[in-house]
């Protein structure tokens, strides 16, 4: 079912399609796809996901353009809100920009900053506190696991 989208949906998908548009050309991989709809809280199975694709990517090139992710946004598509292991380990990749497998207050500010929230850094570190027990400043998968499932 098709809906109008607000200006400010629009660009609220025109700033996360763009956290994943690394190289500013317009286009995500297909790969992308799911991290960035996890980013604005759709959590499609597998199968839905590849079903998505096949209907999104017009030219098969394995690349997703801005005008085709906006099209498929603008079709409510009732997504499965099982949350898998795979799904919140792709989260936790978005999150652990350098890989190093932790999620720092510096990671957390990056994804903020990129997806135009205008957080303090006090603000980012209470986050990171409130995710983390130890004193370390940095939370592992495990930590994030844990939050995620309370949420």
């Amino acid at each position: 079912m098709a809906h109008e989208m607000s200006p400010e949906q629009i660009e609220e998908y025109k700033k996360a399609f763009s956290v994943f548009d690394k190289d500013g050309d317009g286009r995500i991989s297909t790969v992308d796809l799911r991290a960035l709809l996890g980013s604005l809280d759709q959590k499609p199975s597998q199968a839905m996901l590849e079903d998505i694709i096949t209907g999104i990517d017009a030219i098969g090139d394995g690349t997703i353009k801005f005008d085709e992710f906006l099209k498929m946004m603008t079709t409510k598509i009732d997504y499965s809100n099982t949350v898998t292991d795979e799904g919140l380990r792709d989260a936790f990749r978005v999150f652990d920009r350098d890989g190093n497998g932790f999620i720092t207050a510096a990671d957390l500010r990056q994804v903020i900053i990129d997806i135009g929230d205008k957080l303090t850094d006090e603000e980012v570190f209470q986050m990171v506190r409130e995710i983390n027990t130890d004193s370390e400043g940095m939370v592992n998968y495990e930590d994030f696991l844990a939050t995620m499932a309370q949420e």
